[in-house]
């Protein structure tokens, strides 16, 4: 069993953080923590007006975060690219403020960039996957903002809780799709 320990403010020399939003934080963690070349993932909230927020005061709505999550990849492993080729295909970007049934602007599909560099990036991936879209992408892309670690029992909540029924019903699916679509890059140690 892993213990999660908070990310440093700062990535380690030769890594990167990508800060992203696209529904519920289980389903972004749990797909990313199976990806080579992801060092680590943090689940947590951004972008709002509240300082320190709590869970219920993010579902409560009216706090401004996004539930996000914090990725800490090595960029000699992974591209910032291909992390956000990863967050287009394991979510919706073309639902305004929700995903499925998650509804409210803490699910909205969010990239928070962490450097002029990454915005660039991610303009170019949306710009890329609006032609694989019939609606029109909806994704922020904006400064990271205001970002608060999420509280202890949400951090690799899909690992401890697998048989839960918004697992196995709404986080499961995702992982699947991401396990089939991006075989090849699953981490070794996972894809057994």
């Amino acid at each position: 069993m892993s213990i999660s320990t908070p990310l440093a403010a700062q990535p380690r020399p030769g890594h990167e953080f990508a800060t992203l939003g696209g529904g519920c934080f289980w389903c972004l963690e749990a797909v990313y923590e199976d990806l080579d070349g992801v060092i680590d993932v943090e689940s947590g909230y951004s972008g709002g007006h509240a300082a320190n927020p709590t869970y219920r005061q993010i579902c409560e709505g009216g706090s401004g975060h996004a539930e996000v999550v914090k990725i800490e990849f090595d960029a000699s492993r992974i591209s910032f690219r291909e992390i956000l080729e990863v967050f287009f295909t394991i979510h919706d970007p073309t639902t305004l403020n929700r995903q499925g049934n998650d509804v409210g602007d803490q699910y909205r599909s969010v990239i928070f960039v962490h450097s002029e560099a990454q915005r660039a990036v991610a303009e170019d991936v949306i710009r890329e996957a609006q032609a694989h879209h019939d609606k029109e992408i909806v994704t922020l892309v904006v400064p990271l903002a205001n970002y608060t670690r999420a509280e202890d029992y949400h951090q690799e909540y899909f690992r401890h809780n697998a048989a839960q029924g918004y697992c196995m019903f709404v986080v499961a699916p995702k992982v699947e799709k991401f396990r089939k679509t991006f075989a090849a890059r699953r981490k070794k140690s996972a894809a057994r």
